[in-house]
């Protein structure tokens, strides 16, 4: 079984192990190993201490073993009160496909964060794209490209009315 905690600060060299796990043995279809290198060097460790300054991380462990397997975070969008942005989430790939995905994102659309927003954005790498839009998520602005960092902007509204204001 698995269960979802918070993130501890002794928790991110593992974490930035799983990222990087991740990017390497998933992400490698959609981008150059130069390319996934590179964003490695800002997915450190003590990257992932100074961002859980900012944003709610979670993890997801492995009960049976106490692995770390998944990651998500979810934080104030440039430091709005009524946008958030979910961050880092990725799985280990000996376990994706289980629903421990859809497990991170649950938890984030039930954390403070996201209940405040009246809109909420991710920036979806290409690997990860179906499946944020399986979750909910769609186009923001309707850009169905990837922008200058090789990501699609994703947004999710929390009501009908929200949507209509944009």
């Amino acid at each position: 079984m698995y269960r979802v905690r918070r993130f501890l600060n002794t928790d991110a060299e593992v974490v930035a192990q799983l990222i990087a796990k991740t990017m390497r043995a998933t992400n490698i279809k959609d981008y150059s190993i130069e390319f996934i290198e590179k964003d490695l060097q800002s997915l450190k460790a003590n990257d992932l201490i100074e961002r859980a300054k900012q944003f709610h991380c979670y993890v997801i462990e492995n009960s049976d073993n106490d692995a770390l397997i998944g990651v998500g975070s979810i934080g104030p969008f440039w430091g709005s009160k009524t946008e958030s942005s979910l961050f880092n989430i990725f799985v280990d790939p000996d376990y994706q496909g289980h629903g421990l995905g859809k497990m991170i994102i649950n938890t984030l659309e039930t954390e403070e964060y996201f209940l405040r927003a009246s809109r909420i954005e991710i920036p979806a790498s290409k690997t990860a794209l179906h499946f944020y839009q399986k979750m909910g998520y769609g186009f923001k602005n309707g850009m169905d490209k990837v922008d200058s960092e090789e990501l699609y902007r994703l947004e999710k509204f929390n009501s009908e009315k929200d949507a209509k204001i944009k």
